[in-house]
């Protein structure tokens, strides 16, 4: 039922599809499980052949590096300065001036014994070993006549080189001491063998392992030593969940050397199946490379089968969405390998037709009224200023008339003119809209100062207490007559809303800058803008019920911060104070509306 449910909601070219990549991924996973078998065995047998040369690449840096010991302790003891000193059979002697033999030899142990195998000085790299372990540590071998052991001294394992001083002819004169030399086989030597080895290489002895293996890794190591000691070509470990293939060797002074005992110094070499799985995963990109090249050369052979099919339906779907979007002038192709799907193209087509023609005669009904609503609203306010003008200039007329009341006459022919300026303005600005703009780098400081000076001799101006708080140093670049308008308006709204206050009126302009904006931010202590006006206060002929209002401020104010690439933000503060701000962006991104921008934001109001 559930796969039924799954197949009805695919779409037709999907379901060509899914059958295709089925077969390609069950051949490709086929291909890597097969070579990830050839590539493990191939490596496992190339590390078993690395790890052997890399025992052999050790054994043969060990012998020339004894090699070098013997000759270097063999020069050190010939010199007569040394065999002096151990004639004086005095021990502070013997240790003031075997310093610099051993700061010579850059050994990490040096120690001189007599002819009885008493320690007569001693020197190492961290001074730590105490004269008691050293004589009790190499006095046995030097007994047995060893000239080259390892031993551990101090927890660290060194390889030594042993040299009689003798007092004239090496085989028949006096032995006067023995000269022993040391180096530590530390984690250093450790990498050096590693780089020469191309391998993990660690020295273990006492339980204690040091190399280059990662020290958290070592107890892991540990328990798995005798596994890899029983192994003849090898033993594969894991280690922090990485393959490793691991051989051990005693540690040998000699080329001919008797049985190493249980506890005797090795050397564990490790390699990893890195390698071999890196070749592994080069191996299963090429595989998924060439088999996504052969599916990208199937699905394009299926595609173009079913894209006679599947094309005309896409482009149906995608005409009868634009239709249900309201884009009726999205174009419906007609075509298709059917005939049916030709007929229901063109049915579909026909209809975007009709509704096409529908809307555009719903949009100029609506143009029709909008213009009508404005005329009207024009035509009352131009008849009401000059009402106002006839009938004062009639009242004027009388000589009986003061001259108080006559300038008090004219002061409202004044008004009255004002006023009919300012609609007139507004509404030739509001024409001009999506034009180009007269742009220049202006201080905004002088041009804000022109906008309060021309708003003072408004009426609504009156008892307002405005004040300016900006920077001599703020500059834009904008259309100062038309960016001044804007901020005229906003200042004429804001005086009006701060007449209405019952504190004393109060508005205050505010400019600032950060990196992206220039802000001109207009506050006012007015009862603010109505809750059910802040959604379309800056439409055509909106207003909050003023006497004189035309409703085009606001606008007129968002057109012109539009068209400088900015914008307008409504704020009311906690203290009810009510703040208009202009944002004009520094940097100027052509941002103007078309030529018919007025008649499509006034067909917004009856819309």
């Amino acid at each position: 039922m559930f796969s039924t449910r799954l197949l009805e909601r695919l779409r037709m070219r999907t379901t060509l599809l899914v059958p295709l990549l089925i077969v390609f991924l069950g051949w490709t996973l086929l291909s890597i499980f097969i070579l990830s078998i050839i590539v493990e065995q191939q490596t496992r047998n190339e590390l078993v052949s690395d790890l052997d040369h890399s025992i052999s690449t050790y054994q043969n840096l060990q012998h020339q590096h004894h090699d070098f010991m013997r000759r270097q302790a063999a020069l050190i003891a010939d010199q007569p300065t040394i065999k002096a000193l151990m004639t004086s059979n005095d021990r502070k002697t013997i240790e003031d001036g075997g310093v610099r033999f051993w700061q010579s030899s850059d050994s990490d142990l040096f120690s001189l014994f007599n002819s009885t195998l008493v320690l007569s000085a001693a020197y190492n790299n961290d001074g730590a070993l105490p004269a008691a372990e050293l004589q009790a540590g190499l006095a046995p071998h030097l007994k047995d006549g060893e000239d080259s052991f390892f031993i551990v001294l101090g927890g660290v394992l060194y390889e030594v080189a042993v040299q009689p001083i003798v007092f004239g002819d090496p085989d028949n004169g006096s032995l006067l001491g023995y000269l022993v030399i040391g180096y530590a086989l530390d984690t250093k030597v450790a990498h050096q063998v590693s780089e020469a080895a191309a391998a993990d290489v660690l020295f273990s002895y006492n339980n204690h392992l040091v190399g280059t293996l990662r020290p958290e890794l070592h107890d892991e190591l540990m328990t798995q030593l005798p596994r890899v000691r029983s192994a003849v070509e090898g033993q594969t470990i894991t280690l922090g969940g990485l393959r490793y293939l691991a051989t051990t060797r005693p540690l040998v002074s000699r080329l001919i050397e008797p049985e190493p005992r249980p506890q005797s110094p090795r050397l564990v070499v490790l390699k990893s199946f890195e390698q071999g799985q890196a070749l592994i995963r080069r191996v299963n990109r090429w595989v998924t490379a060439l088999s996504l090249l052969v599916l990208c050369v199937g699905t394009t052979i299926v595609l173009s089968v079913s894209r006679s099919v599947t094309s005309p339906l896409n482009s149906l779907i995608h005409g009868v969405r634009a239709m249900a979007a309201g884009d009726y002038a999205y174009p419906i192709e007609v075509k298709g390998a059917a005939e049916e799907m030709r007929e229901l193209s063109r049915s579909f087509d026909r209809m975007r037709r009709q509704l096409q023609e529908s809307q555009k005669e719903l949009v100029q009904s609506e143009r029709l009224a909008t213009i009508g609503s404005m005329a009207s609203s024009i035509s009352h306010d131009l008849r009401h200023h000059l009402s106002a003008i006839y009938a004062n200039a009639e009242f004027m007329s009388n000589p009986d008339l003061s001259r108080n009341e006559r300038e008090e006459l004219l002061g409202e022919v004044n008004a009255a003119v004002h006023d009919m300026t300012d609609l007139l303005e507004s509404l030739l600005l509001f024409s001009q809209t999506g034009k180009s703009l007269q742009r220049s780098i202006e201080i905004l400081c002088p041009l804000l100062e022109r906008s309060i000076n021309t708003l003072k001799a408004h009426p609504a101006a009156r008892d307002v207490s405005i004040a300016l708080h900006t920077s001599h140093e703020i500059k834009a670049y904008v259309d100062a007559r038309k960016l001044g308008r804007a901020v005229y308006n906003l200042l004429l709204n804001a005086c009006e809303a701060a007449q209405q206050s019952p504190a004393p009126p109060t508005v205050s302009i505010t400019v600032a800058e950060d990196d992206n904006f220039v802000t001109i931010a207009i506050a006012d202590n007015g009862n603010g803008v109505p809750e059910s006006l802040r959604k379309t206060m800056f439409m055509p002929f909106v207003s909050a019920g003023k006497q004189s209002g035309t409703g085009l401020g606001l606008t007129l104010a968002e057109h012109i911060a539009s068209e400088h690439g900015g914008f307008i933000r409504f704020d009311r503060t906690a203290d009810h104070f009510t703040i208009f701000t202009i944002f004009i962006p520094k940097e100027f991104t052509d941002t103007t509306e078309p030529a018919d921008a007025l008649t499509e934001n006034l067909s917004r109001v009856n819309l």
